[in-house]
């Protein structure tokens, strides 16, 4: 599990570790491990360190001084070095002095464009994890200067001009080719819209001195899930595997039915049920679906509910699914209509999985408010009815109702914007919840899940959300192994 921290608890590390080693060495191993990330960058890109040309944009403070140090490092590899500073009076000294010694030369702003056009490599360490809003102005050229130019882009730390904190951008940022990152992952390095500008991610361990209990982010790989997932033993039967109930569709969505049953069939459950006006398009499609007529109350035993995916204006049934004492995922349109007291009022896991737009609407903020603070925004609809919020988008998060590390999914692609996927979701959730996952789990899982299958379906061209449906049973397959 790849575990991400805040910058207070990674300075209280960093404070910890310095105290016990001597001055200068936990700098020089975050250099060390710069040095050699940057060392295989230019390999890739102009096949040697010897003779290459890179560029070293220093700030103050720490974030400076590694970035100089590292550039030494190179340039005793023969390397070809220049730190332009962009506050000379308030540069790291002695790693400037150590670049110095090892041949590398210093530049002023004023020709740091003509230096970026001719780099191999261009190393961001312009502000550290202490910054907070965009690039000042006059960094903002150089971070133009090194998206035109040929050169790939190393960042220190992360990106200059994204919140280490929150993923968040509100301006101007150094778009980076790899992000060297020190001690722990940073939340804004695995959050969009900052994770876009991060590029690839490579952690250094330096020794930090990090609680277990005090991570801010979590992202689950093959190993955790595959621990979630529910295996039927030798005395299981569909009842005792679990039902699943979808109250979805309507005479205008039948699709959305066809779709979060479709989900639900592949999720582990022993059996699904299907309530709702699209019983023939279900049956037609699946028939192994357990089809009603009479209503949530009336459906027969379920030990989970979906509802919402395409119900239109159903408030009536949102209603009964959410009376009933078991837990419910609530998706779309049942995120519109179900009552907000009634939400907060169950004593039952609630698992609520908007989008952005959904978000935005049950705040009462804009689309791009929730976009450009994800952790947030779901860590507020958490809070404010009492469920466990996964909110979907190009990075999907799940925020659990009794707080804690956010879990964010490392799968997916843009593919999976594509109408439906989200019923293929809801459906395969609440499966999982059904099968005895928590709330959290289940939707980490399920996430994690389609994701994958979202990869193997599209493989670089357009899919449809039946095609996601299809290929989970590959994403289960590879996530344990078999």
């Amino acid at each position: 599990m790849r575990t991400a921290y805040s910058v207070e608890t990674v300075r209280t590390a960093e404070r910890e570790l310095m105290a016990r080693l001597p001055e200068g060495a936990l700098m020089q191993r975050a250099a060390a491990g710069l040095a050699a990330a940057c060392a295989e960058v230019l390999g890739r890109v102009s096949g040697r360190v010897y003779g290459s040309r890179v560029v070293l944009l220093v700030g103050s403070g720490d974030n400076g001084g590694d970035a100089l140090y590292a550039g030494a490092r190179l340039a005793r590899r023969g390397a070809g070095v220049t730190a332009v500073l962009l506050s000379p009076e308030r540069a790291h000294g002695t790693g400037l002095a150590a670049l110095r010694r090892a041949g590398g030369r210093i530049a002023g702003t004023g020709c740091a464009g003509e230096l970026i056009a001719r780099a191999d490599l261009v190393v961001d360490g312009i502000v550290g994890i202490g910054g907070r809003g965009g690039l000042r102005t006059e960094a903002v050229p150089l971070a133009d200067a090194a998206a035109r130019s040929r050169a790939a882009v190393v960042a220190v730390d992360l990106p200059s001009g994204v919140d280490a904190d929150t993923g968040q951008v509100r301006g101007a940022a150094v778009r980076a080719d790899v992000t060297v990152t020190f001690g722990a992952h940073k939340p804004g390095l695995l959050v969009d819209p900052a994770r876009e500008y991060a590029g690839s991610v490579r952690l250094v361990d330096i020794g930090l001195p990090l609680p277990a209990d005090a991570a801010e982010l979590e992202a689950l790989q093959h190993a955790e899930v595959a621990r979630l997932l529910p295996v039927p033993g030798a005395e299981s039967d569909k009842y005792r595997r679990g039902v699943v109930g979808i109250a979805a569709g309507s005479a205008r969505y039948p699709g959305a039915a066809v779709l979060a049953v479709a989900g639900a069939l592949r999720g582990g459950a022993g059996a699904v049920r299907y309530v709702g006006p699209a019983g023939d398009a279900v049956i037609a499609r699946y028939p192994e679906t357990l089809v009603s007529d009479q209503g949530p109350k009336r459906a027969g035993r379920v030990q989970a509910w979906v509802v919402g995916p395409g119900a239109g204006d159903d408030a009536g049934t949102v209603a009964q699914v959410l009376a009933a004492e078991v837990p419910v995922l609530i998706d779309a349109d049942g995120l519109r209509l179900a009552d907000a007291g009634a939400v907060r009022g169950r004593t039952a896991p609630t698992l609520m999985t908007p989008h952005a737009g959904e978000a935005a609407a049950l705040l009462g903020v804009s689309r791009e408010q929730v976009e450009g603070a994800r952790l947030a925004s779901a860590r507020e609809l958490a809070g404010r009815y009492g469920a466990t919020v996964l909110l979907k988008g190009s990075t999907t998060v799940v925020a659990g109702r009794e707080g804690g590390p956010v879990r964010v999914n490392a799968t997916g692609t843009s593919w999976l914007a594509t109408a439906g996927s989200g019923d293929v979701l809801s459906g395969l959730a609440g499966s999982l919840l059904a099968a005895g996952l928590s709330a959290r789990d289940a939707g980490s899982a399920a996430a994690y899940l389609h994701g994958l299958a979202g990869r193997f379906a599209a493989e670089g061209a357009p899919v449809g959300a039946h095609d996601v449906a299809g290929a989970l049973p590959r994403a289960w397959r590879d996530v344990r192994g078999a």
